[in-house]
């Protein structure tokens, strides 16, 4: 731009400048305004809906599935793909900071005058890059498992014994996780890693026997399951023994 377009736009600046309204109290009065009518129809909605509160707080209660809401299942799912506890933090506080902190700076560092994404390729590619990532995590945590299942294939061993090997491989399962099991045993995608070792192929490892035993007579800090009753012990016997 050179100074004779320069000064044209300057004039037709101050120009339209002059022809309009200033911002207090016209736009303050219109946005003040438009957040009254939102205000309304939230309270009007929580009045005839109701807020869906839902049941009490049941501490006994082991089925319960905690999720963040929507506009958090990215971060959700982004604290289940990095495993190192190490790397929580920046997981949870500094990758999120570092972004929102490079998006309000955008103004300052950004300083080209074109705006058409075709001709800011970096930008235009960054933006895609974060729109479809935060898209695909978002869509990955809203699908995640709960925490209290043991999401991992039933063997094709088990498969070939028969609807009733299944049915025992599957309360084997359930009883294993909502033992918190995977508290400490990675089993499948789920768990964590640590103290305990990986049971995800503990049956190819030690016999039914071994694991029976390293039950009732574990390694602390592992408490002990000698007192589930005999079928759920069984059954857990059972699934960690098929995991091969």
């Amino acid at each position: 731009m050179n100074q004779r377009e320069k000064e044209q736009y300057l004039r037709e600046y101050s120009q339209l400048k002059a022809q309009g309204k200033p911002f207090f109290p016209y736009a303050v009065a219109k946005d003040a305004a438009m957040a009254c009518v939102v205000m309304a129809v939230i309270i009007a909605a929580s009045l005839v809906l109701g807020a869906g509160l839902g049941g009490k707080v049941n501490p006994a209660s082991t089925s319960y599935d905690p999720r963040p809401d929507w506009y958090f299942f990215f971060l959700f799912e982004l604290l289940r793909v990095i495993k190192p506890s190490s790397l929580t933090p920046l997981a949870t506080i500094g990758i999120p900071t570092i972004c929102m902190i490079l998006l309000f700076m955008l103004p300052f560092y950004d300083r080209g005058r074109e705006r058409r994404p075709e001709r800011r390729p970096i930008a235009t590619i960054t933006g895609i890059v974060v729109i479809i990532s935060m898209g695909y995590l978002t869509w990955r945590g809203a699908h995640a498992g709960t925490p209290d299942a043991a999401e991992i294939a039933t063997p094709a061993a088990v498969v070939k014994n028969g609807p009733a090997a299944v049915g025992q491989f599957n309360e084997g399962r359930l009883v294993v996780a909502q033992a918190g099991c995977e508290a400490c045993h990675v089993i499948g995608e789920n768990g964590n890693a640590g103290p305990g070792p990986v049971l995800t192929h503990i049956g190819a490892r030690l016999p039914s026997g071994a694991i029976a035993r390293t039950l009732v007579n574990p390694t602390a800090p592992m408490p002990s399951f000698k007192n589930l009753p005999p079928k759920k012990f069984n059954a857990v016997v059972n699934f960690l023994s098929s995991l091969k």
